[in-house]
């Protein structure tokens, strides 16, 4: 099974590149974040076309996160349970093929010194707690999305630049840590340890053309998963592309044992 994440920063401005990455590369699963955009006015039938079921939680302008599936899913939520006032539209969660996905688009937390950063280690709090019970069911589980959270040094090109960052903080990659202690997989890690592999480059002071990027969107497999990893990797060329997101694709391959 093939299996994708990508922030693609605006479902409308990316309309284009994803239906042709779509047909070129015809993943099962698709999670998608900041698809900016209400799930009345989600172009749905386009994606259909293309042989997809669409489950949405969306949200005019801001946020908002979607699972594409080859085949009918089952939705399961669209919250995050633990915090009733929360209303940014930032998960969502279906059953496909006996196995359980969450696509997350986790806050940003800047500044470090508002509500915002206060509301990312919440929300961080409660994906652990959320994750923690999930492992209990012994499913297929997979995490996927844009995390937010540069995990490792050599998860940056430039540690410096972000040590006053809250993607950077050393309380937000303890919470990531958190997931991984449990016992989930973080699936690009696992087959690369080399430096300069990213998912984001910013567009601004020529980030992407000398390669100052981050990693921050990651896929975190549950045990049951990461016993049928197969391969996981990120599609970078996107990024060089017309009108492209910031962010550029990841995936992994499942097989079934």
């Amino acid at each position: 099974m093939k299996i994708v994440t990508f922030n693609v920063n605006g479902v409308r401005a990316r309309m284009d590149t994803l239906i042709e990455w779509l047909k070129d590369t015809n993943p099962d699963v698709v999670a998608l974040q900041e698809i900016k955009i209400q799930d009345v006015d989600f172009p749905r039938t386009i994606f259909e076309k293309l042989g997809y079921n669409c489950y949405l939680n969306g949200q005019k302008s801001f946020n908002g996160v979607a699972i594409l599936t080859k085949g009918e899913a089952k939705l399961s939520s669209k919250v995050l349970p633990g915090n009733n006032d929360d209303q940014q539209a930032r998960f969502i969660e279906v059953y496909y093929k006996r196995k359980r996905f969450m696509c997350i688009y986790l806050p940003n937390g800047n500044p470090k010194d508002t509500e915002k950063f206060v509301y990312k280690l919440e929300w961080m709090d409660r994906l652990v707690e959320y994750c923690n019970e999930a492992l209990k069911s012994e499913e297929e589980i997979i995490v996927l999305g844009d995390f937010n959270v540069i995990p490792q040094y050599d998860d940056c090109m430039s540690p410096k630049q972000w040590a006053k960052d809250a993607l950077f903080d050393s309380e937000v990659r303890t919470k990531f840590h958190y997931l991984l202690n449990l016992g989930y997989l973080d699936a690009i890690r696992i087959l690369d340890n080399s430096n300069s592999i990213y998912t984001q480059w910013d567009y601004r002071d020529r980030a992407w053309e000398e390669n100052n990027g981050v990693r921050i969107d990651h896929i975190l497999l549950s045990p049951t998963a990461a016993d049928n990893l197969e391969d996981s990797w990120i599609e970078s060329t996107l990024r060089s592309h017309a009108k492209p997101s910031d962010h550029v694709p990841v995936w992994v391959l499942l097989g079934d044992k």
